[in-house]
């Protein structure tokens, strides 16, 4: 199979809620949360040189996750009621509380497009914040607003961060991405 030369445009986005229950991780099934617009996931950690006999002796390199945004046209409802805990009242109003100090964890799932073949990724352990509340004055053509919201991938317990599919991942695999959340299995070292 060719490789990709190019990677473009950003689809399938799908959340899936994580528990940690004595050390082990599981997700709920996959939902697509639609309208993606755009997402950037910028590289956290360090790379420290450790200087000895004038040179560079040994270098320590730290990954700390990702850390970034996911713009998408419009927060649905279900996204506000089970990661970012919002309240349905009485009167199906949503209702944003301050005491709600804990991060829901998910994973989320999408994929790059390229010239052969998309590309999906997963990334694990993400936390989301609100996002702002904005819109503006409708003028001679009408313009959609989109909501940002700012996410931290941050390590798991077990190290896992991130993965996603390469040239060579089996079809069974590759096709049931959406499926359930992709957990690894390692190669022996």
């Amino acid at each position: 199979m060719s490789s990709n030369k190019v990677k473009f445009g950003l689809k399938n986005v799908h959340i899936a809620k994580q528990t940690v229950t004595d050390g082990v991780y599981s997700y709920a099934t996959p939902v697509a949360l639609p309208g993606a617009v755009s997402m950037t996931l910028d590289a956290q950690g360090e790379v420290a040189p450790f200087y000895a006999d004038d040179v560079v002796y040994y270098r320590s390199v730290a990954n700390n996750g990702y850390s970034g945004s996911l713009e998408i046209a419009l927060v649905p409802d279900w996204f506000r009621e089970d990661i970012l805990q919002e309240e349905l009242d009485i009167h199906n109003v949503l209702v944003e509380k301050a005491d709600k100090n804990e991060d829901v964890r998910f994973a989320m799932l999408f994929e790059f497009q390229g010239d052969v073949k998309a590309v999906r990724h997963v990334v694990y352990n993400i936390s989301a914040s609100r996002p702002s509340t904005s819109s503006q004055t409708k003028e001679a053509t009408t313009s959609p607003v989109t909501e940002s919201i700012n996410i931290q991938a941050d390590p798991r317990d077990d190290d896992l961060v991130k993965a996603r599919t390469s040239d060579t991942t089996d079809n069974s695999t590759y096709n049931s991405w959406y499926s359930a959340v992709y957990i690894p299995t390692l190669r022996a070292s």
